[in-house]
């Protein structure tokens, strides 16, 4: 999510602040643990059109008080993107994900059929080790817990009925939240219920209980990797229910499996308490996330501009959800008199328009992750205005207490927080149907005393890994575009997601000079060439998204850390409609070599803290 107070749809604020590089430090939760809100808003587009009728129009972002400007070309979708580490379907795309804890499942699978034995896996074993430390949950309740397979627990309920994997395709109506704090897991699964192709690569759908050996698979895009995990189809149960996410017919289970596979990444069951969207929305798809900072967005006059944003990104297969704030001094998940729940993420479902005594009113469709306890002011289940509204209006309302509602784009920005929308590859900020997106992505790491330099301020910044990107060629009529995306993920330093720390990262780039020699650059270079953009953000976030509109040169990239030796893995992904070409430099230093501070360029680095509080369970 983003957190900087500088950023607009429209226009630009005054900053009265030098130049410098930001760290953000915002104790955002979404339940525990610090998380540091995205910096970056999407750029303002209208609502995909049809094919062949498209408008062109300018946009301007401002980001930290740096204008963007960008022409955007909207004959379509740019649906095709070659990652070009993957070419040769190698491990780790999409038609060949790695194995996750090295478990092949087809191997498994067919050899547990020929011995006609149920499968168990014991790297994340049916006991109390995989749920983790789950703060609900007493001893005495932790002692009642019982590991059943789906045949198992449907006998111990007394249905008759056999266990379903998927029922006439997945929906986002299958099933409800359980007892641990994943709302931000569940919004980013109904939307990924809208978009097939991209829930096929997730949830195969060729898997059945029909001698099935008790075991399934699923795929999740993890820093930079397909990766294919598998478990045994044991469940967490108390009383004979499901512990966590529940089918709503009590017979399908695909959902509480894709639960535990993603709990198995995470660590466990614990580990998958207080998170955002996002992140579940990339671990979906690969995709890049942007955000937007609804309150601020509607103050500053930018209704228009975000409902572009919003039916583009519906038309553009994105997923979208959103969230709200934790209320001062109130209990996690409280819910207002409004029917809105504190400190929770939503799915983002639909967006229409509905004449409304002869005005457009804009409205905005949510899920709640619970299957119930929906919005209760205007245009909700309840609401009389809807038998105002035309009958060609009307079949979009549904009276039904299942969790989805529909409220006004102005209510919308007032009690929600923050709004993520993660699309799969960059057709939803070109919309360029000729394009060719390519994406690059290289490993990389900071080791402290070697290639862990800090920010710019340090004189060892020079240490930190460096990458060479040469521009050969634009189209007259893209120059103006954004043209290159840069995504900076950090890579987890212990497997289980709630212990694990993340740097504050950012990305720096500077235009190479014609003449600089090939390889790695030296720090005069440093004290000759200024970057790109003087103001650099750095954020504890998992990942971090930049923009630029590059013409034809050399660039250097150097991800750093806020700090010098501050130890990690790292993902860069570059994504290109240039021709361009991409070299790393060498990134192995025998020593960090001392330079006086004050030899450095002017360069000022500043922390902006603040106590923004959100917390999504």
């Amino acid at each position: 999510m983003r957190s900087s107070g500088d950023i607009s749809l429209k226009g630009k604020k005054k900053d009265p602040k030098p130049p410098g590089c930001f760290f953000y430090s915002f104790n955002t939760f979404m339940g525990a643990g610090p998380w540091t809100l995205w910096l970056y808003s999407l750029l303002q587009r209208p609502a995909c059109p049809p094919p062949s009728h498209c408008p062109c129009k300018e946009a301007e972002v401002v980001c930290s008080s740096i204008s963007l400007k960008a022409v955007v070309n909207m004959p379509g979708s740019c649906t095709s993107i070659i990652n070009l580490r993957y070419q040769d379907g190698s491990e780790g795309s999409a038609s060949n994900p790695a194995r996750f804890n090295n478990q092949d499942y087809a191997q498994l699978r067919d050899n547990y059929r020929r011995r006609r034995t149920q499968f168990v896996d014991n790297t994340f074993p049916p006991n109390n080790q995989s749920l983790g430390d789950l703060p609900n949950l007493s001893r005495w309740q932790e002692a009642q817990v019982e590991w059943l397979r789906p045949a198992d627990i449907l006998k111990a309920q007394k249905k008759s009925r056999d266990p379903i994997f998927c029922s006439k395709g997945a929906s986002r109506f299958d099933f409800d939240q359980g007892s641990v704090g994943n709302c931000w897991f569940l919004a980013a699964i109904s939307s990924l219920t809208f978009h097939k192709g991209l829930l096929a690569q997730v949830v195969p759908m060729d898997q059945n209980f029909s001698d099935n050996a008790g075991i399934f698979h699923f795929r999740f895009w993890r820093f930079g990797v397909w990766v294919d995990v598998v478990i045994d189809d044991h469940l967490p149960t108390l009383n004979n229910g499901l512990m966590f996410v529940s089918s709503k017919d009590g017979t399908e289970f695909w959902a509480p499996l894709l639960e535990k596979a993603y709990a198995k990444v995470c660590g466990s069951y614990a580990d998958m308490s207080s998170g955002l969207p996002s992140e579940a929305c990339k671990d979906f798809s690969g995709g890049l996330n942007m955000d937007y900072k609804l309150h601020e967005a509607h103050s500053a006059g930018h209704d228009e501009e975000l409902w572009n944003a919003l039916s583009r990104a519906t038309r553009c297969q994105s997923m979208i959800c959103c969230g709200t704030a934790q209320k001062g001094g109130e209990l996690v998940n409280s819910v207002q008199d409004t029917g809105i729940v504190d400190a929770h993420a939503y799915s983002v479902t639909a967006v229409t328009e509905v004449d409304y005594y002869g005005s457009k009113v804009k409205l905005v469709r949510l899920m709640n992750p619970w299957g119930r306890t929906e919005w209760k002011g205007k245009w909700s289940d309840k609401s009389d205005m809807w038998s105002k509204v035309r009958p060609e209006d009307r079949k979009n309302f549904v009276d039904r207490n299942d969790g989805e509602f529909w409220m006004e784009l102005e209510d919308f920005c007032h009690y929600f927080q923050n709004l993520f929308i993660c699309c799969e590859n960059p057709n939803f900020i070109d919309g360029d149907v000729s394009c060719q997106w390519k994406s690059m992505t290289y490993d990389g790491s900071w080791v402290a005393g070697i290639t862990a330099g800090g920010n710019m301020s340090y004189s060892t910044f020079e240490a930190n890994p460096q990458y060479r990107l040469q521009v050969t060629k634009i189209n007259k009529e893209e120059q103006n575009d954004q043209n290159i995306f840069l995504s900076l993920m950090q890579k987890p330093q212990k497997q289980n997601r709630k212990t694990t720390k993340t740097h504050p990262i950012g990305l720096t780039v500077f235009k190479i000079p014609p003449g600089t020699p090939q390889g790695r650059v030296m720090f005069s270079f440093f004290q000759r060439n200024r970057p790109m953009k003087q103001r650099q953000l750095y954020t504890n976030e998992r990942d971090l998204i930049e923009s630029y509109s590059l013409e034809p040169a050399e660039y250097l990239i150097v991800p750093s850390t806020l700090k010098p030796n501050m130890s990690g893995d790292f993902v860069l992904t570059v994504y290109t409609k240039t021709d361009a070409k991409m070299r790393s430099g060498i990134t192995d230093m025998s020593h960090m070599p001392y330079v006086p501070l004050e030899n450095v360029l002017s360069f000022v680095c500043m922390t902006q803290t603040g106590s923004y509080h959100l917390k999504l369970h």
